[in-house]
């Protein structure tokens, strides 16, 4: 595989400041893309409701680091001014968005899993859903009418599971984390809809097993001894860098032909293949499918079927 090349396209990825959407920014910019990366933990202002130690000017740090060009920002894409000032920015600074990636959530620390609807915290499981679905539709609100202005124009709805594993109701997430990745695949098939007469494509990325900043954190290890985890939880060998998924956006966006995929949800494994790319250690992990045909094989199904 050729290294993508995306030398004049400018980038917006929402929701940097740490996992799949920092890598994301990084790979963009390292393939030549001009990329502003959003995010609410700052280092000047403070960490935002998640809690965690990243910041959004860490994510410019590694996009420099990497060669790319790149600005980091603070931005709350729940609060329609910042999102617009966001975007006026890029229209005056370049006159052009190509690739918009809507990576904004967070609410999953809100998720209480294996909890009925009515059992769920009804506060957190309505923000989640204000993180996980408002955001996304703000940010396109003024986001794609710059985006439409060439065409080619791409967005990538990023979201947690492929549109077969998401038919069954994911009961062991919960209502609330299950309707937003719902929802996601539902705002990808009308974006697909909306952009298509105006050269545009919209496509869902999911990631497999995510070894991100958090999900280290909770299996006690690091990227450099991950395997470690293996003895207590043997699944999670099929688990990912979130490199592995900012090879696959980057891939899908360098793609003169992406809008093969638009309407759809695609994962990192499935653009593995397609494109050549491999994770960090020369593997190409395929997880939704080694969930369906290995893991979930060994899970009890509950009386409905649904595993």
């Amino acid at each position: 595989m050729s290294a993508p090349d995306l030398s004049g396209k400018v980038a917006l990825v929402a929701g940097a400041t740490r996992g799949a959407g920092r890598a994301i920014a990084v790979e963009l910019a390292r393939a030549g893309a001009t990329v502003y990366a959003t995010g609410r933990s700052s280092r000047v202002d403070g960490r935002s409701e998640i809690d965690r130690p990243e910041t959004i000017e860490e994510t410019g740090d590694l996009i420099t680091a990497a060669g790319g060009n790149g600005v980091a920002l603070r931005v709350d894409h729940l609060e329609p001014d910042q999102v617009r000032a966001l975007v006026e920015r890029i229209d005056a600074d370049h006159r052009r968005l190509d690739i918009l990636v809507n990576d904004i959530f967070g609410g999953d620390r809100y998720a209480q899993f294996g909890t009925t609807l009515w059992e769920h915290d009804l506060d957190g499981g309505l923000r989640m859903l204000r993180m996980g679905i408002d955001t996304h539709a703000i940010t396109g609100h003024f986001a794609l009418p710059l985006l439409i202005r060439r065409p080619g124009g791409l967005v990538v709805e990023m979201t947690d599971g492929t549109a077969e594993y998401n038919i069954a109701y994911r009961h062991q997430v919960g209502f609330y984390y299950d309707l937003v990745k719902a929802a996601v695949q539902r705002m990808t098939t009308a974006q697909a809809y909306e952009l298509a007469p105006h050269g545009g494509a919209a496509v869902a990325v999911t990631p497999g097993w995510l070894r991100s900043e958090n999900m280290l954190e909770a299996f006690g290890v690091t990227e450099d001894n991950w395997r470690d985890a293996l003895e207590r939880v043997p699944h999670f060998a099929i688990s990912e860098t979130p490199t592995f998924v900012g090879r696959a956006v980057t891939a899908l966006a360098a793609d003169p032909g992406a809008a093969e995929f638009s309407g759809r949800v695609v994962s990192s494994g499935q653009l593995a293949q397609r494109y050549g790319f491999t994770d960090i250690d020369g593997s190409r992990p395929d997880c939704w499918r080694y969930l369906v045909e290995v893991q979930d094989r060994d899970l009890p199904a509950n009386t409905d079927g649904y595993r």
